[in-house]
């Protein structure tokens, strides 16, 4: 059986893609409380990260579709601002359980690499002040860290600013 198709272990979707893409990364594992309704949060402070430095995946319907957002967990994500850098005129944050199927993550665990079908994705632009930025791997309890230019161009993201403080 090959890695990418092992259950067993730390291999998600976004993993392999970022093994086959060759692209240097780390996963930094941390004990996901079941209880925790803010998952970003709950990374950082178990990974004892700056709120900053860690993303949230999240997923908004625009006038195309559905496109993926990648934001601080420190802030929002300015709905506005995201449709605009997406050339639509709105944005409203989509259905979980439809996010899950189109996605193939659970909420808490979104990764924006190795969903079932590539979505637009805008990338905040603070994401470039940082050497290296941590994003669920794919599954609650798992960050990747890894350089901000490789997520973008492994995602075909455009970066603008699209978080706003919370």
């Amino acid at each position: 059986m090959s890695k990418s198709k092992s259950k067993g272990g730390q291999g998600t979707p976004a993993t392999v893609a970022l093994t086959q893409a060759k692209v240097d990364f780390t996963l930094h594992p941390y004990e996901h409380d079941a209880g925790a309704q803010a998952y970003g949060e709950e990374a950082a402070d178990a990974l004892g990260l700056p709120y900053g430095q860690i993303f949230k995946t999240l997923v908004a319907e625009v006038e195309d579709g559905l496109a993926v957002a990648v934001v601080p967990v420190a802030g929002k994500l300015d709905l506005k601002a995201f449709a605009a850098a997406l050339g639509s005129k709105r944005a409203a944050m989509a259905d979980a359980a439809k996010v899950e199927r189109v996605t193939g993550y659970v909420v808490g665990g979104i990764s924006p690499l190795g969903q079932r079908r590539r979505l637009p994705t805008v990338i905040d632009a603070s994401a470039l002040d940082f050497a290296t930025i941590y994003f669920s791997a794919g599954r609650r309890g798992l960050q990747i860290e890894t350089a901000p230019a490789e997520l973008v161009r492994l995602t075909g993201a455009v970066t603008a600013p699209i978080g706003r403080a919370g």
